[in-house]
């Protein structure tokens, strides 16, 4: 089925592939959108900061940031500068105030990684004019209180970024529509399952995609299959792939309250999926399961608003509880192209993991979790988890634009670029995901 996918979605999309992109205004003093779009973001341009007036003198190429101050409630923040390309080689720092008890946190590190979360050079949505350099997003919960700090490395020749600003997030009041349903217990999932036949044919409309059997993923897969050659005018007889995973739960959209109106129209699809890059969103590891949510919601309007992206940059997200969340729009099965791997976006999926694992270890619930979403996606386009794939950088510093790379087919992103993510306890992690993942297909 690997070919037969790859021939009749490429085809059916081709449409989408030249939608036109708007180019709304970039982040202001506060981005607002429509009124049915929940959450805000406050933007606040850095100054240049300094203990005493000689350390300010050296000028906001040294040191920028802002000194305690009260603000509007958010839960999430990240640093942005003008030039995408741009790298912010020093610290970030911050500390905030919680709301309620008025107590302030110590200082935090944020993550400044700077490039290799992003676009593929070359594309329209890394040269739109819109995109912008930034932080990793860090969540510190309900606040309405922050300072920060930005300090150039000071032995490197290069100055900060021109342009920065703090962006403060507030995902929203969360609703119905926006609370992931907790992990099912075996009564939930035996009514899903029942439920699964009458399943829309659109993610759009439920909440929660019900866990199939395996008979049920190859019947649903054929059936798609079927439906995209017909739209394609294509003839032929559907060949299915004998080693595809059962399709795991996975909480839509719509169930993590993603608002369609935030994001660019339309869908930007590639050819296949034949590595699944792995990440962790250092965004810290404080959040509850029920908050994931939220979490998810912060860190979409971070990459749209704040960063100038056409929607969520990864593929699909895990929690440390395990649940499994549609990213990206534009269909769960498909090889939608995502901006999470800068250089190998292609022919590729991003799955983030919610939290930081430089020093923590993940939840064995998590890590099981990579290995059932990759065990079903990557089984739809052929691909074996304990196998290698060829992708061709599109340009990632690690490795040059045009040569070709072989990857695990469950990769880390520091497989991709000179970066520390998915962090090393998550990387170290990523042997039993391919040994899991390939005995849900079926492989001995």
């Amino acid at each position: 089925m690997r070919g037969f996918l790859a021939f009749s979605i490429g085809i059916a999309c081709t449409a989408a592939l030249v939608l036109p992109l708007s180019l709304p205004a970039g982040a202001a003093a506060v981005a607002t959108r429509a009124p049915d779009v929940p959450g805000s973001t406050q933007s606040l341009p850095l100054a240049a900061i300094g203990a005493t007036a000689s350390e300010r003198s050296l000028g906001p190429a040294a040191e920028q940031g802002l000194t305690k101050r009260e603000v509007r409630p958010f839960s999430l923040l990240g640093v942005v500068w003008d030039d995408v390309n741009a790298e912010l080689h020093g610290t970030v720092q911050v500390r905030t105030r919680a709301v309620g008890s008025g107590a302030w946190s110590g200082w935090q590190g944020v993550e400044t990684h700077n490039a290799e979360h992003r676009a593929d050079p070359g594309t329209r949505e890394s040269e739109w004019g819109r995109a912008r350099g930034a932080t990793a997003p860090l969540w510190v919960g309900a606040s309405d209180g922050v300072e920060v700090r930005v300090r150039a490395e000071a032995a490197d020749p290069w100055p900060l970024p021109e342009g920065l600003s703090l962006e403060l997030v507030d995902p929203g009041e969360e609703s119905a529509a926006g609370q992931a349903p907790p992990p099912a217990d075996e009564a939930e999932r035996a009514d899903e399952a029942e439920r699964a036949d009458d399943e829309p044919t659109s993610a759009e409309d439920e909440d929660v995609l019900p866990a199939l059997s395996v008979a049920d993923t190859e019947a649903q897969a054929v059936a798609q299959a079927e439906e995209d050659a017909t739209a394609a005018g294509a003839v032929g007889a559907v060949e299915l792939s004998p080693f595809i995973g059962p399709r795991p739960r996975i909480i839509t959209r719509k169930g993590w309250g993603a608002s369609e109106s935030l994001r660019e129209p339309g869908f930007v699809y590639t050819d296949s999926v034949k590595v699944a890059f792995v990440h962790h969103t250092a965004t810290g590891n404080s959040y509850t399961c029920e908050q994931a949510p939220s979490v998810l919601r912060s860190i979409y309007r971070y990459h749209v608003v704040s960063s100038g992206w056409r929607d969520f940059g990864y593929n699909f997200a895990v929690d440390k509880c395990g649940n499994i969340y549609e990213g990206r729009a534009g269909g769960v099965a498909k090889p939608v192209l995502g901006a999470h791997t800068l250089g190998f976006n292609t022919n590729s999926m991003g799955i983030a993991v919610l939290g930081t694992y430089s020093l923590s270890t993940p939840p064995a619930v998590a890590v099981d979790a990579i290995a059932q979403l990759t065990a079903w996606k990557l089984g739809l386009y052929g691909i074996d988890p304990r196998g290698k794939s060829v992708l061709t950088s599109g340009g990632s510093g690690k490795y040059e634009k045009g040569k070709n790379v072989s990857f695990n087919a469950i990769s880390g992103h520091r497989d991709g670029f000179f970066t520390e993510c998915p962090g090393s306890h998550l990387y170290a992690r990523l042997g039993t995901a391919r040994t899991s993942s390939a005995t849900l297909q079926g492989r001995t």
